[in-house]
């Protein structure tokens, strides 16, 4: 069971996070998809739910902060120093929505707009590292950015966390995996397919035991199917929005 308790090195994919209008569907909906359990972290947060698999950090969940304001899951990358990361995501062509900000007694962090306007955040572990368990069933075990503008994203990313890219064979021409440090942390591309007027955006891919059993429990709470269940040659997946409207994927291994 890969766990981790030390920061997570800069620019690695380290937590993710959903904004909802309703906690309380949200975390009965996760709970049956992926088998999380959920601790409140009180008034004082304004009862985000920290998600566990295992006893371990695997996601959070909490409210939406205006009434209007969509969900969506949030991919945050791990940083140092968040401020001096802001700066360069300003000077890359960046926009900042939010932050940088404390969060007493966790970290630091900040909500951006990459380059070719895809929304990611920013986490400086203090108290919290982010996630605490990875790529097993019920934890992040990959994520995209799906951008309208390959190049640029890439071009940006590297100059604001240094990534390096990889082809990827079989995998659509503008796709590559990303590295942090030597290590393969993720997957940059183009938008693959999605609706016309999709804005560019994360993907978090989330383990599951048995893909079509949690595609089935997510479209009896509501989910909407995108791409039902199927083999790849990188292991079989579904991708889904949520009851709110926010899109995730789950991904295990292939079927016979």
């Amino acid at each position: 069971m890969p766990t981790r308790d030390t920061r997570w090195p800069t620019g690695t994919p380290c937590w993710v996070d959903l904004a909802v209008p309703d906690i309380s569907a949200a975390t009965q909906f996760y709970g049956a998809v992926l088998g999380w359990s959920f601790v409140d972290a009180g008034e004082e947060f304004g009862h985000f739910h920290v998600a566990r698999t295992n006893g371990k950090a695997a996601a959070g969940i909490g409210p939406i902060m205006q009434e209007d304001q969509p969900s969506f899951w949030t991919v945050y990358l791990a940083s140092d120093d968040a401020d001096a990361t802001a700066k360069l995501v300003a000077g890359n062509g960046g926009t900042i929505l939010a932050g940088p900000m404390d969060i007493p007694g966790n970290g630091r962090m900040l909500v951006a707009l990459d380059a070719t306007g895809a929304a990611f955040g920013v986490w400086q572990a203090g108290g919290q590292i982010g996630i605490e368990i990875y790529n097993e069933p019920g934890s992040l075990v990959w994520e995209d950015a799906r951008l309208a503008d390959p190049a640029a994203g890439k071009s940006f990313y590297s100059a604001v966390f240094g990534y390096t890219y990889q082809p990827v064979e079989g995998a659509p021409d503008d796709y590559g995996t990303f590295s942090v440090n030597g290590e393969v942390a993720g997957g940059v591309g183009g938008m693959m397919g999605a609706p016309e007027g999709t804005p560019g955006h994360w993907l978090p891919y989330f383990g599951a035991a048995d893909v079509d059993a949690a595609v089935a429990a997510a479209e009896r709470g509501g989910a909407t199917v995108l791409m039902s269940p199927m083999n790849t040659p990188f292991g079989r997946m579904g991708v889904l929005t949520d009851l709110f409207g926010a899109v995730f994927a789950v991904h295990g291994e292939n079927t016979e």
